[in-house]
């Protein structure tokens, strides 16, 4: 028996119905033509098949199955860009940008950068002069000589790692989302390192290390100095920070280890080039702080602990949706941040998509207003 199959759609195109005639004389298969089956039937009967019947229909099932194919294949597709166009509309309907929350993040950071200044500045008072309080005994000083240009090498890394996440983040579609998270997590690490400087002074790493002189009660002379620090950053590149205290713990490495983890995260996998470039950079800046004699080991330690745990823990509930629905079951929630947390991320029900930008799109405003100046010159 010969099979061959005609393809029949319906008024709106959306239905495929095949339908299929069969050769009721068991030779070999052909064409089948219009009229009722019994009449084709008879007609099969009456007149001997040609000779060349079997590779005429074995030709004419191949081409019916391969238009069969396309067209399927076609209508998939057209299912398949439907919905993609669908689920894009839908996640940029749940991925609000709200860039007055990201300033307010944004303030929220400044606050505490600069509320750090006055804390070294009034730890700095504090400090043990280095002939009464040595420096503590440490594990890694014992093996490992002082080299003087290594804490240089951690600033500079820190400084490229800070360039490339800017120009990354400026990349980004949803660079709104993600800058609040990045602007809260250094306000907190920030927040926490004023905490720990100050219930607890500890004394010059090193006898290398050169402090400004105290100033006690000349209120003027701190102003001063806190404008200093402020202006060059807090880096010994610039000249800026001369005091000594704000040992616990490592400012420098919150910011290679948050720096490295931000690229990280909002880079795409392909790009794993570039994030062990990230790592080696963010690694060797680590290392040198200690190899620069700058900062004890448990100043490092702890503070690449607080940065990873904080930065796991606040993308964890981020990622998570249904601990933001079971809230009062989850521990997370039990954090003193998670109303801030819930404030940030209230709108933000989809996971981030990984989009960039380029080149970046200008705001509405501008838009606008470039649309007015290109008409005036039209006109």
């Amino acid at each position: 028996m010969a099979a061959s199959g005609l393809m029949q759609d319906d008024e709106d195109g959306d239905e495929v119905r095949p339908h299929v005639e069969v050769d009721a004389t068991g030779d070999a298969p052909h064409a089948a033509e219009a009229g009722p089956p019994g009449a084709t039937a008879a007609v099969s009967a009456a007149s001997p098949p040609p000779a060349d019947a079997p590779k005429r229909g074995r030709m004419s099932s191949i081409l019916q199955q391969k238009q069969l194919v396309q067209t399927l294949s076609s209508g998939l597709k057209r299912n398949r860009d439907y919905v993609k166009i669908s689920v894009a509309e839908e996640r940029a309907e749940r991925l609000p940008k709200e860039w007055w929350k990201t300033g307010v993040a944004f303030l929220y950071a400044v606050f505490n950068l600069v509320f750090t200044t006055v804390v070294i500045t009034v730890v700095h008072e504090r400090v043990p002069d280095k002939s009464v309080s040595p420096p503590l005994p440490d594990k890694f000083f014992d093996y490992v000589g002082r080299v003087p240009w290594a804490f240089t090498v951690t600033e500079v890394n820190g400084l490229i790692l800070m360039g490339l996440w800017l120009i990354q983040w400026l990349l980004l579609k949803h660079k709104a989302i993600v800058g609040r998270r990045c602007f809260f997590l250094i306000g907190t690490l920030y927040m926490y390192r004023c905490v720990t400087m100050y219930i607890t002074t500890l004394p010059v790493p090193g006898r290398h290390m050169v402090c400004a002189p105290k100033l006690y009660n000349d209120s003027s002379g701190k102003i001063w100095r806190i404008v200093r620090l402020i202006s060059g950053g807090g880096l010994s590149l610039t000249g800026s920070h001369m005091m000594c205290g704000d040992f616990m713990y490592s400012g420098h490495t919150v910011m290679l280890t948050l720096a490295y983890l931000f690229i990280k995260e909002y880079s795409p996998r392909w790009m794993c080039w570039y994030q062990w470039i990230c790592w080696t950079l963010s690694a060797s800046g680590v290392v040198c702080i200690l190899v620069g004699h700058e900062h004890y080991s448990i100043d490092v330690l702890v503070a690449y602990f607080v940065t990873t745990r904080l930065f796991w823990w606040y993308h964890s509930v981020a990622q998570a949706h249904a601990l933001r629905r079971r809230a009062p079951d989850d521990y997370l929630s039990r954090t003193w941040w998670n109303p801030v947390f819930n404030f940030l991320e209230r709108n933000v029900q989809s996971t981030v998509p990984l989009v960039f930008w380029w080149p970046p799109p200008l705001p509405s405003s501008c838009r606008q207003r470039y649309r007015i100046v290109e008409g005036g010159r039209d006109d």
